[in-house]
């Protein structure tokens, strides 16, 4: 099968993927064997790239947002999934399930969980496997490219938004405006919410007003309102002091990625006091994929995307490190 792998970690431009041919993968015990339909390009496939997350595992196959069909069962997988279903696989591929963080339902936090395309191969490959346990079932409404970003894109910006504890009716401000914002303001606007997008982008500006953002300006902007609430998408920790300052009392800033370039000095007074708050999203709970997956089966997304053929993989890394990419960028086979 044609897929690509992390060769020597580094800047984009140093060309880390390295194109190849492998094996068609076998399903282990409890595991699916996946074609794969389509792919979700994320940043944290940039970040393993580039080497900002450390090695986990030697010549890796990136990708975490994978839709696919079962074309393989392996021993104690079935059940829930049979040949020709489609399923998804997400970033979260295993967790121990029996530490105090997986019985108190936050798997996330699990000390032992692993990663797919950083722990296991991924999604950028004709062929990939996923522990049944942690498949996804998909929404009919949407195609196989649409469906993609929703398993990292769509689901962290789910977990964001619950973390952001925006109030009903809220003011939420958004700063960076890609494959994730896009998804979590269309879900804040349905639920009432009045969204302010902060983003250096133009085009992403014209996007988020055109989805039913209450207005768009530029990243270090304020907003024409206090917010209560904000998400960090931008992994930019610069941003962190502005998006505090817009806030107003006791709102909340949730940092959603998994990487953040250094955050400068905060004043106590002027950037956390009178109850606001800060925190970080870790990956994400299969209850959280199943909760917005089942929100985007009854309330129509729509998924902005640019569809990338496989062979272009290392082509789609770089116009997203370049921020050339409006939505979501997708590797199709």
């Amino acid at each position: 099968m044609r897929s690509w792998r992390v060769a020597r970690p580094g800047p984009i431009a140093s060309a880390p993927l390295l194109a190849v041919r492998d094996p068609v993968p076998h399903p282990g015990p409890g595991e699916l064997l996946l074609k794969v339909l389509a792919c979700g390009v994320c940043r944290t496939d940039l970040h393993v790239a580039e080497g900002d997350l450390p090695v986990h595992r030697r010549g890796v196959i990136p990708g975490h947002q994978v839709v696919g069909e079962v074309v393989g069962i392996g021993d104690g997988a079935g059940g829930r999934f049979a040949a020709g279903d489609r399923a998804g696989v997400a970033w979260l591929r295993g967790t121990c399930g029996q530490c105090r963080y997986c019985s108190a339902g936050r798997e996330n936090l699990c000390p032992d969980s692993v990663y797919t395309g950083w722990d296991a191969d991924g999604g950028y490959a004709e062929f990939a496997t996923v522990p049944a346990a942690y498949a996804l079932r998909l929404p009919d409404r949407y195609s196989a490219v649409e469906l993609a970003p929703l398993l990292c894109a769509g689901i962290i910006g789910y977990r964001a938004l619950r973390l952001a504890e925006l109030p009903e009716h809220g003011r939420l401000g958004i700063y960076g405006f890609g494959a994730s914002a896009h998804l979590a303001a269309q879900v804040a606007i349905a639920g009432g919410a009045e969204v302010h997008v902060m983003t250096r982008d133009a085009e992403a500006r014209r996007l988020a007003m055109d989805l039913g953002a209450a207005s768009a300006q530029g990243s270090y902007d304020p907003p024409p309102q206090p917010l209560d609430a904000a998400i960090l998408f931008a992994p930019a920790g610069e941003l962190v002091p502005p998006a505090l300052v817009a806030l107003d009392r006791g709102g909340t800033l949730a940092v959603a990625g998994i990487h953040l370039t250094g955050v400068p000095p905060l004043d106590y007074q002027r950037h956390l006091f009178q109850e606001r708050g800060l925190r970080s999203v870790t990956a994400n709970t299969r209850t959280d994929a199943a909760e917005f997956l089942e929100f985007a089966a009854v309330h129509p997304l729509r998924v902005t995307t640019a569809e990338y053929p496989l062979g272009n993989a290392d082509g789609a890394l770089r116009d997203l490190a370049g921020g050339w990419v409006t939505g979501a960028a997708v590797l199709v086979p």
